[in-house]
């Protein structure tokens, strides 16, 4: 059985306009974002022409930030941005709706932040809308950094009397420096040095109790702002503790280390004063061999003097007739003693 030619031609027909009519229908559904935003921005009074909208996308650019950008800041007042420009800051890797925001509140607050320090701003890494809201609503920075592990500050007075200082740093973010300048950190760095150095220069720790302010104000006269992206307003001290007592830790560590020394120094008088002893012992038995042994010549030199005529036996007995008697009156004399 054949199918007559005409129904063939007939379905050929009706197939096209299907695939023309699904085709019509996908383009008008992406067309329809596309028109939507150019009517959004029409209406808003910042018309922005259809094809430069689908360029966006062509592009890899968010069309509906850029589109929203655009609106937001012109209808702040802000026409000298063009979509242009927003999209060159957006190519760049900057945040266009943050930038923004930041230049709306900026504008708002009086501030004098244009749109190339802005996008500087955020090129740069810094968060440029929190930085505007810093500028108008200054911010508290506790000092040290409770999130590093540090619960206080401690310096030591000229007493030696250690204190523990807690402050909160008043700051406000100074747009004109905010490039390249240094961050919290520094600022808690800076802060922390010149409080050790204000309790340092107390001459007591009672001192620094009774003023704490003057904490505050020697900090304040060095100028710790300097080369940061802040400007501080105040540096008030929040708690003061007496810590320990360094100088009498100290002057007691010294002097058991004094007392040590001498003990010391005495051990090795007394070592050299038994070494000094057992020689001058050894030396009274040295002399005493030597008396000994000149007592045992004694009798060879009266042999010798014998023999050579020059000792008779009368001078031998008389001499020991002295001898004998000098022994008696010593032992008369040892026992009128012992009386």
């Amino acid at each position: 059985m054949k199918i007559p030619v005409f129904l063939l031609e007939g379905g050929e027909v009706s197939f096209l306009f299907i695939a023309l009519a699904i085709v019509i229908i996908i383009i008008v559904a992406i067309m329809a974002k596309f028109v939507s935003l150019w009517f959004q921005a029409f209406v808003s009074g910042t018309p922005i022409s259809l094809f430069n909208i689908i360029g966006m996308s062509l592009r890899k650019i968010p069309p509906r930030t850029i589109v929203n950008a655009r609106i937001n800041s012109y209808k702040a007042g802000l026409k000298l941005i063009t979509v242009a420009d927003l999209e060159t800051h957006y190519l760049a890797g900057g945040h266009v709706l943050d930038v923004v925001a930041a230049l709306i509140a900026a504008e708002k607050a009086n501030l004098p932040l244009d749109w190339k320090r802005a996008t500087a701003i955020d090129l740069a890494g810094r968060d440029i809308l929190d930085a505007v809201r810093t500028s108008v609503n200054p911010k508290v920075i506790d000092c040290p950094d409770r999130s590093r592990g540090s619960t206080y500050i401690t310096g030591v007075a000229r007493d030696g009397v250690q204190l523990h200082v807690t402050a909160r740093v008043t700051v406000r973010t100074a747009i004109e420096r905010l490039v390249g300048g240094a961050t919290e950190q520094t600022i808690i760095a800076r802060v922390g040095e010149a409080i050790i150095g204000a309790i340092g220069a107390a001459d007591t720790h009672l001192i620094v109790l009774e003023n704490p302010q003057l904490i505050s104000k020697r900090a304040l006269e060095k100028g710790l702002d300097a080369g940061t992206a802040f400007e501080i307003l105040s540096i008030d001290v929040a708690d003061v503790a007496i810590g320990e007592n360094i100088g009498a830790k100290l002057r007691a560590d010294k002097a058991e280390s004094d007392k040590r020394i001498a003990q010391a120094k005495a051990e090795e008088r007394r070592t050299m004063a038994v070494a000094m002893e057992q020689e001058q012992s050894a030396e009274v038995k040295r002399m005493e061999a030597k008396y000994i042994e000149a007592k045992a010549m004694i009798p060879l030199a009266m042999a010798d003097a014998f023999r050579a005529g020059k000792l008779g036996v009368m001078d031998y007995f008389r001499m020991e007739n002295i001898q004998a008697d000098t022994a008696m009156r010593k032992d008369i004399a040892g026992d009128k003693c012992d009386e």
